[in-house]
């Protein structure tokens, strides 16, 4: 039978140093390529940052040499990069991440792209609260953005429309 417990100290240490030289290795990384990086992602950047963990790990447990693991988080950085500048086309923009979902169209709940979007009119009501909507009449549309995110645009006055623009309905 096979001892899963079973470690040396030197396997420590040399798990210890890969983790912490594997993990410097991607701060680096980050700060070279900017503060966008991790944030707010899209399906690319989930799928990016999931191999990027990935290969930490296999990295950090001596599975993959640290040095090789360093290399491909260190590309799938730059591809990244380069898909972030890419973006910028709309095409591509289009085909890489999700159309933003109209939620609600003033006070009118948008059935189709709920369920499109995978959100219960709970899910709804709960962001309205964090976004300190008191009266149901001033919300002016809920958004559910690429990223995940559900934006809760109200208020007084007026929506702008360009706000809406590349926003399903």
């Amino acid at each position: 039978m096979t001892d899963f417990f079973a470690i040396s100290w030197s396997e420590a240490g040399a798990i210890a140093a890969a983790s912490v030289l594997a993990v410097g290795g991607v701060i680096l990384y980050v700060r070279i390529a900017g503060l966008r990086t991790f944030a707010k992602m899209s399906s690319f950047d989930f799928a990016i940052t999931l191999a990027i963990g990935s290969i930490l790990g296999s990295s950090a447990l001596s599975t993959v040499p640290l040095v090789e693991g360093l290399l491909a988080i260190a590309v799938l950085i730059a591809l990244k990069t380069a898909v972030a500048v890419m973006r910028r086309n709309r095409q591509v923009s289009r085909f890489l991440d999700n159309e933003p979902l109209l939620l609600m169209d003033g006070v009118n709940v948008v059935e189709a792209n709920l369920r499109k979007a995978h959100v219960t009119e709970s899910d709804i009501r709960e962001k309205l609260r964090e976004a300190n909507v008191l009266r149901v009449e001033d919300i002016k549309a809920v958004v559910f953005e690429t990223t995940g995110d559900i934006s809760v645009l109200h208020g007084e006055g007026e929506l702008a429309e360009e706000l809406l623009e590349g926003v399903s309905r």
